[in-house]
């Protein structure tokens, strides 16, 4: 057999007869990984410090905002409670609905309740106008 025609025999093919340094591409990322953990600490320490150091700030005064905390914003003003309103606003609503009261007692108005009303509207009949009354005919 004839090895004339195999690469090794070959003088014009050539390989690379060193490798990469892994001994320097471990270091360079052993390096790396140290650099990241040193800006991680230093920009936790920072972070630290700005926290501390506001926490003991103390608040400027402001000449024009002195006795300005008891006064309220201008209307309308946010709920602070809406469930409650709400609650406070159904239940006078009911009040209203389900009792008698006056709407205007100069021009003899009364209120009356909701259910009632609705008795009186069925056994009367609803209020027809004068003109669909003579359209009809």
């Amino acid at each position: 057999m004839d090895h004339s025609d195999s690469p090794a025999a070959n003088p014009d093919v050539r390989h690379e007869t060193s490798d990469a340094n892994v001994r320097a591409v471990f270091a360079f990322a052993a390096g790396l990984v140290v650099v990241a953990v040193l800006i991680h600490l230093l920009v936790l320490v920072l972070f630290n410090y700005f926290a501390t150091r506001e926490a003991v700030r103390v608040p400027r005064q402001y000449p024009l905002s002195i006795g300005q905390d008891e006064r309220l914003p201008p209307e309308p003003r946010l709920q602070v409670n809406p469930r409650d309103d709400l609650q406070s606003l159904r239940t006078s609503e009911d009040a209203v609905l389900s009792g008698y009261g006056w709407v205007d007692k100069d021009k003899g108005v009364v209120r009356i309740p909701i259910e009632k009303a609705m008795k009186l509207t069925v056994q009367r009949g609803l209020p027809v106008a004068k003109d669909a009354e003579a359209g009809r005919k």
